[in-house]
């Protein structure tokens, strides 16, 4: 008598609905990424084609915001959120919908391990999300927390802001293809060097096993809102306070950490090492380093300090640093600070040769 397999029909139903959960966390990906970036960004693109600039620097004229006010410093976070709140909630709800729509098992096949190769699948995803680096944070979080990799993630969440076609875009019609080409290696010393050397830091994290991998507790169980609720909840709770609080924090510093630079500290390696310090804490929305960059050229800035700043502005930020605290471990976040520094130094070195 033969044998009937009572377990393949339920295995191919489980493997179904998987698939049809990915497609459906695609789409949601896809139409939020299209109203979102996609679609502004074409249009912004053509701007910049024909007037070279993409708009007025975040910042403000470094001539007139010298000095510390609070009226500048809650105009800074009024426009910095009027800039990025859309693409922050598409970020958050990404970042929960890759808690629940997305299996586990897949995504560790492919970015659960420490290799090079994950490294590269990871940064590579990150180029059509064109994300600043504190909106691309909760999909970071969101990965950490289905146990991808530490190299992934990071790659991942530097990629967005550091691999973003349209900013280089931008920066070729509005600056110069030096400082794009500058920009590009960077970027991807920064998403797949510095995400992979992190990853070898992390000394208690073992490749994962596949064959031995268990799904998350309750990750097929229970109502997908109830699931998804909480996801959301959570981040909610947990990054946008701190994200808030850190965004104004920055908001009063910026006048200390982008003072007037007169002509003779213009291409000076002492700013070179400032602002790439600077550039390294400070937030801003996606693409606003190149207005920023520009301006400050205009007042004086040299293309050494420039080209830091155009390195380290978008990479990371304190108040993603923040987001991310615990998703990574203090040394990991060390030292992709203290990489974010030394990339933009050498990038301000480098300009300094333009």
């Amino acid at each position: 008598m033969a044998v009937v397999n009572h377990t393949a029909k339920p295995e191919q139903q489980s493997e179904k609905k998987a698939a049809w959960l990915a497609v459906l966390f695609l789409v949601i990906a896809a139409f939020g990424l299209f109203y979102v970036k996609w679609w502004p960004y074409y249009e912004k693109s053509l701007l910049a084609a024909h007037t070279h600039s993409i708009g007025t620097s975040i910042l403000g004229d470094p001539g007139k915001s010298a000095s510390f006010s609070w009226d500048g410093t809650f105009q800074y976070v009024i426009a910095y959120f009027q800039a990025v709140w859309k693409a922050a909630v598409l970020g958050i709800l990404l970042g929960s919908l890759v808690q629940v729509l997305l299996p586990s098992a897949w995504l560790l096949k492919v970015l659960g391990k420490t290799s090079f190769g994950s490294t590269v699948i990871a940064g590579a995803s990150a180029i059509p999300g064109m994300m600043c680096t504190c909106c691309a944070a909760p999909i970071a979080v969101g990965l950490r927390k289905k146990q991808v990799s530490t190299p992934a993630a990071l790659a991942f969440w530097i990629g967005n802001p550091m691999l973003n076609p349209a900013t280089l875009i931008f920066m070729a019609f509005v600056l110069s293809w030096k400082f794009t080409l500058l920009r590009i290696v960077a970027g991807l010393i920064m998403t797949f060097g510095v995400s992979w050397l992190a990853g070898r830091l992390v000394k208690n994290e073992q490749p994962v096993n596949i064959r031995q991998f268990e799904p998350d507790a309750g990750e097929n169980n229970g109502s997908f809102f109830l699931r998804w609720g909480k996801a959301a909840g959570n981040m909610i709770l947990y990054l946008v306070p701190a994200y808030l609080l850190s965004v104004v924090v920055l908001s009063a510093a910026r006048f200390w950490l982008f003072p007037a630079f007169g002509q003779h500290a213009g291409n000076s390696i002492t700013a070179v090492i400032l602002l790439a310090l600077a550039g390294m804490l400070f937030v801003i929305p996606t693409a606003a380093e190149i207005p920023i960059v520009q301006t400050m050229m205009a007042f004086g800035l040299g293309t050494g300090p420039a080209s830091a700043l155009l390195v380290t502005l978008p990479a990371i930020s304190l108040p993603s640093l923040i987001m991310v605290g615990r998703s990574f471990s203090k040394q990991t976040l060390l030292f992709v600070a203290a990489s974010c520094v030394v990339v933009g130094i050498v990038a301000g070195l480098c300009g300094m040769f333009f």
